[in-house]
Protein backbone atom coordinates (compact mmCIF):
# COMPACT_ATOMS: atom_id res chain seq x y z
CA UNK A 1 0.00 0.00 0.00
CA UNK A 2 0.87 3.53 -0.88
CA UNK A 3 0.53 6.38 1.84
CA UNK A 4 -0.15 9.65 0.50
CA UNK A 5 0.22 13.10 2.03
CA UNK A 6 -2.85 15.80 0.67
CA UNK A 7 -2.73 19.87 1.55
CA UNK A 8 -5.77 21.25 1.50
CA UNK A 9 -7.73 18.22 1.59
CA UNK A 10 -10.92 19.14 3.38
CA UNK A 11 -12.83 20.49 0.30
CA UNK A 12 -12.75 21.03 -3.70
CA UNK A 13 -9.98 19.74 -5.39
CA UNK A 14 -7.81 18.76 -2.56
CA UNK A 15 -11.33 16.53 -1.00
CA UNK A 16 -11.45 15.07 -4.96
CA UNK A 17 -7.88 14.11 -4.73
CA UNK A 18 -8.06 12.78 -1.44
CA UNK A 19 -11.29 10.06 -2.75
CA UNK A 20 -9.82 9.32 -5.84
CA UNK A 21 -6.69 8.12 -4.23
CA UNK A 22 -8.31 6.32 -2.00
CA UNK A 23 -9.98 4.44 -5.03
CA UNK A 24 -6.74 3.72 -5.87
CA UNK A 25 -5.98 1.53 -2.77
CA UNK A 26 -3.61 4.58 -1.41
CA UNK A 27 -3.96 5.57 2.50
CA UNK A 28 -4.44 9.33 2.53
CA UNK A 29 -3.07 11.97 5.37
CA UNK A 30 -5.48 14.58 4.55
CA UNK A 31 -4.17 17.64 5.40
CA UNK A 32 -6.76 20.21 7.06
CA UNK A 33 -6.27 23.84 8.81
CA UNK A 34 -8.92 23.62 11.11
CA UNK A 35 -9.49 19.64 12.94
CA UNK A 36 -13.41 19.51 13.06
CA UNK A 37 -13.56 20.24 8.87
CA UNK A 38 -10.99 17.85 8.68
CA UNK A 39 -13.02 15.00 10.73
CA UNK A 40 -15.89 16.32 8.63
CA UNK A 41 -14.43 15.60 5.55
CA UNK A 42 -13.21 12.35 6.30
CA UNK A 43 -16.65 11.16 7.82
CA UNK A 44 -17.57 11.71 4.32
CA UNK A 45 -15.55 9.55 2.55
CA UNK A 46 -15.66 6.91 5.24
CA UNK A 47 -19.75 6.87 4.75
CA UNK A 48 -19.00 6.50 1.00
CA UNK A 49 -16.91 3.38 2.20
CA UNK A 50 -13.65 4.81 1.61
CA UNK A 51 -11.92 3.72 5.24
CA UNK A 52 -7.96 4.10 4.65
CA UNK A 53 -8.35 8.40 5.39
CA UNK A 54 -7.27 9.96 8.76
CA UNK A 55 -7.12 13.59 9.09
CA UNK A 56 -4.17 15.63 10.30
CA UNK A 57 -3.68 19.14 10.95
CA UNK A 58 -1.95 21.97 9.05
CA UNK A 59 -1.34 25.26 8.29
CA UNK A 60 1.34 25.06 5.82
CA UNK A 61 1.86 28.93 6.34
CA UNK A 62 3.00 27.68 9.98
CA UNK A 63 6.40 26.54 10.05
CA UNK A 64 5.23 24.91 13.51
CA UNK A 65 2.31 23.30 12.37
CA UNK A 66 3.76 22.00 9.30
CA UNK A 67 6.91 20.07 11.88
CA UNK A 68 4.03 19.10 13.38
CA UNK A 69 1.95 17.28 11.19
CA UNK A 70 5.45 15.48 10.10
CA UNK A 71 5.89 14.18 13.40
CA UNK A 72 2.46 12.82 13.51
CA UNK A 73 3.22 11.01 10.14
CA UNK A 74 6.32 9.69 11.17
CA UNK A 75 5.07 8.76 14.47
CA UNK A 76 2.48 6.48 12.57
CA UNK A 77 5.75 4.67 11.47
CA UNK A 78 4.08 4.01 7.82
CA UNK A 79 6.32 5.58 5.98
CA UNK A 80 5.17 8.26 3.01
CA UNK A 81 5.43 7.79 -0.91
CA UNK A 82 3.35 10.71 -2.45
CA UNK A 83 3.39 14.56 -0.99
CA UNK A 84 0.68 16.42 -2.52
CA UNK A 85 1.02 20.35 -2.07
CA UNK A 86 -2.14 21.39 -3.12
CA UNK A 87 -3.37 23.93 -0.71
CA UNK A 88 -2.87 27.40 -2.00
CA UNK A 89 -4.85 30.87 -1.68
CA UNK A 90 -5.52 33.62 -4.22
CA UNK A 91 -5.59 36.94 -2.55
CA UNK A 92 -8.72 37.94 -4.20
CA UNK A 93 -8.84 38.38 -8.00
CA UNK A 94 -9.21 42.36 -7.66
CA UNK A 95 -5.31 42.58 -7.49
CA UNK A 96 -3.31 45.49 -9.24
CA UNK A 97 0.25 45.86 -9.64
CA UNK A 98 0.41 49.36 -8.42
CA UNK A 99 -2.50 49.49 -5.68
CA UNK A 100 -2.12 45.93 -3.85
CA UNK A 101 -0.37 46.18 -0.63
CA UNK A 102 2.81 44.31 -0.19
CA UNK A 103 1.67 42.61 2.84
CA UNK A 104 -1.43 40.63 0.81
CA UNK A 105 1.40 39.81 -1.85
CA UNK A 106 3.67 38.27 0.81
CA UNK A 107 0.60 36.81 2.32
CA UNK A 108 0.17 35.05 -0.51
CA UNK A 109 3.74 33.95 -1.38
CA UNK A 110 3.70 32.29 2.71
CA UNK A 111 0.97 29.86 1.41
CA UNK A 112 1.83 29.14 -2.15
CA UNK A 113 5.57 29.01 -2.11
CA UNK A 114 7.21 29.48 1.21
CA UNK A 115 4.75 27.20 3.01
CA UNK A 116 5.12 24.68 0.09
CA UNK A 117 8.48 24.45 0.43
CA UNK A 118 8.44 24.19 4.12
CA UNK A 119 5.88 21.19 3.77
CA UNK A 120 8.64 19.69 0.74
CA UNK A 121 11.89 20.04 3.53
CA UNK A 122 9.90 18.94 6.20
CA UNK A 123 8.67 15.74 4.42
CA UNK A 124 11.14 14.81 1.76
CA UNK A 125 13.15 12.30 5.24
CA UNK A 126 10.03 10.63 4.95
CA UNK A 127 9.97 10.24 1.11
CA UNK A 128 13.24 9.43 0.72
CA UNK A 129 12.75 6.00 2.00
CA UNK A 130 10.12 5.46 -0.62
CA UNK A 131 10.90 3.01 -3.20
CA UNK A 132 8.68 5.29 -5.40
CA UNK A 133 8.61 8.94 -4.14
CA UNK A 134 6.78 11.39 -5.68
CA UNK A 135 6.02 15.18 -5.15
CA UNK A 136 3.32 16.48 -6.65
CA UNK A 137 2.80 21.11 -6.46
CA UNK A 138 -0.37 22.08 -7.37
CA UNK A 139 0.37 25.12 -9.61
CA UNK A 140 -1.89 27.15 -12.01
CA UNK A 141 -1.58 27.63 -15.93
CA UNK A 142 -1.57 31.37 -14.93
CA UNK A 143 2.28 30.67 -13.73
CA UNK A 144 3.63 30.61 -17.56
CA UNK A 145 5.50 33.54 -18.63
CA UNK A 146 5.83 32.36 -21.85
CA UNK A 147 1.93 32.13 -22.51
CA UNK A 148 1.49 35.49 -20.41
CA UNK A 149 3.66 37.84 -23.04
CA UNK A 150 1.47 35.79 -25.79
CA UNK A 151 -1.48 37.87 -26.62
CA UNK A 152 -3.27 35.41 -28.56
CA UNK A 153 -3.65 33.03 -25.36
CA UNK A 154 -6.75 32.73 -24.14
CA UNK A 155 -5.62 33.84 -20.22
CA UNK A 156 -3.64 36.70 -21.71
CA UNK A 157 -5.58 39.37 -19.82
CA UNK A 158 -5.64 37.58 -16.15
CA UNK A 159 -2.32 39.11 -14.97
CA UNK A 160 -2.42 39.30 -10.81
CA UNK A 161 0.81 40.76 -8.68
CA UNK A 162 0.54 38.15 -5.98
CA UNK A 163 -1.06 34.61 -7.89
CA UNK A 164 0.35 34.22 -10.80
CA UNK A 165 3.33 35.02 -9.95
CA UNK A 166 3.41 33.24 -6.51
CA UNK A 167 2.61 29.73 -8.78
CA UNK A 168 5.90 31.30 -11.79
CA UNK A 169 8.01 30.83 -8.51
CA UNK A 170 6.68 28.10 -7.53
CA UNK A 171 7.13 26.69 -10.71
CA UNK A 172 10.60 27.52 -10.37
CA UNK A 173 11.79 26.32 -7.20
CA UNK A 174 9.98 22.82 -8.78
CA UNK A 175 12.60 23.05 -11.26
CA UNK A 176 15.32 23.13 -8.86
CA UNK A 177 13.74 20.45 -7.01
CA UNK A 178 13.72 17.76 -9.77
CA UNK A 179 16.95 18.66 -10.40
CA UNK A 180 18.44 18.11 -7.36
CA UNK A 181 16.56 15.05 -7.52
CA UNK A 182 17.03 13.99 -10.93
CA UNK A 183 19.61 10.62 -9.97
CA UNK A 184 16.62 9.62 -7.59
CA UNK A 185 13.63 7.41 -7.85
CA UNK A 186 12.07 10.54 -7.01
CA UNK A 187 9.41 12.26 -9.54
CA UNK A 188 8.98 15.99 -9.19
CA UNK A 189 6.43 17.91 -10.98
CA UNK A 190 4.14 20.78 -10.74
CA UNK A 191 0.63 20.16 -12.11
CA UNK A 192 -2.57 22.77 -13.12
CA UNK A 193 -5.65 21.17 -12.21
CA UNK A 194 -7.14 23.39 -14.98
CA UNK A 195 -10.04 26.30 -14.57
CA UNK A 196 -12.30 24.12 -12.59
CA UNK A 197 -15.30 25.10 -10.79
CA UNK A 198 -14.59 25.38 -6.95
CA UNK A 199 -15.20 28.02 -4.25
CA UNK A 200 -11.57 29.40 -5.43
CA UNK A 201 -13.02 30.97 -8.04
CA UNK A 202 -16.51 31.43 -7.46
CA UNK A 203 -17.32 28.07 -9.02
CA UNK A 204 -16.76 29.97 -12.52
CA UNK A 205 -14.60 26.99 -14.32
CA UNK A 206 -15.37 25.25 -16.99
CA UNK A 207 -14.03 22.03 -15.70
CA UNK A 208 -15.85 19.58 -13.35
CA UNK A 209 -13.65 19.24 -10.03
CA UNK A 210 -13.35 15.40 -10.90
CA UNK A 211 -11.58 16.41 -14.19
CA UNK A 212 -9.50 18.39 -12.19
CA UNK A 213 -8.55 16.14 -9.45
CA UNK A 214 -7.77 13.26 -12.00
CA UNK A 215 -4.75 15.47 -13.39
CA UNK A 216 -2.98 15.57 -10.25
CA UNK A 217 -3.71 11.87 -9.33
CA UNK A 218 -1.90 10.99 -12.83
CA UNK A 219 0.93 12.19 -11.43
CA UNK A 220 0.84 10.99 -7.86
CA UNK A 221 0.96 7.50 -9.34
CA UNK A 222 3.08 7.41 -12.41
CA UNK A 223 4.90 4.47 -12.30
CA UNK A 224 8.86 4.41 -13.04
CA UNK A 225 9.31 5.39 -16.33
CA UNK A 226 6.99 8.55 -15.72
CA UNK A 227 8.22 12.01 -15.98
CA UNK A 228 9.22 14.33 -13.52
CA UNK A 229 10.56 18.21 -13.82
CA UNK A 230 7.65 18.95 -16.19
CA UNK A 231 5.27 21.56 -15.46
CA UNK A 232 1.73 19.88 -16.70
CA UNK A 233 -1.48 22.13 -17.89
CA UNK A 234 -3.81 20.88 -19.93
CA UNK A 235 -5.25 23.97 -20.52
CA UNK A 236 -2.00 25.51 -21.58
CA UNK A 237 -1.31 22.63 -24.03
CA UNK A 238 -4.42 19.98 -24.37
CA UNK A 239 -2.63 17.87 -26.65
CA UNK A 240 0.18 16.91 -24.05
CA UNK A 241 -0.17 18.79 -21.37
CA UNK A 242 3.36 19.81 -21.29
CA UNK A 243 2.73 23.21 -20.74
CA UNK A 244 5.41 26.35 -21.94
CA UNK A 245 7.21 28.02 -18.23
Amino acid sequence: MKYAFVTGANRSIGLEVTRQLLQRNVYVYLGCRDLDRGQAAVAELKEQGLLQVEAVVVDISNPDSVRAAKETVTNRGTGLDILINNAGISGGMQQGALTMDVAAIREVYDTNLFGTIDMVQNFYPLLRESSQPVIVNVTSGLGSLTLHHDPSWKYYPYKHPAYGPSKTALNAYTTVLAYELRDTAFKVNVVDPGYTATAFNNFSGPNDVSVGAGRIVDFALPGPDGPTGQFISYDNNPETGISPW
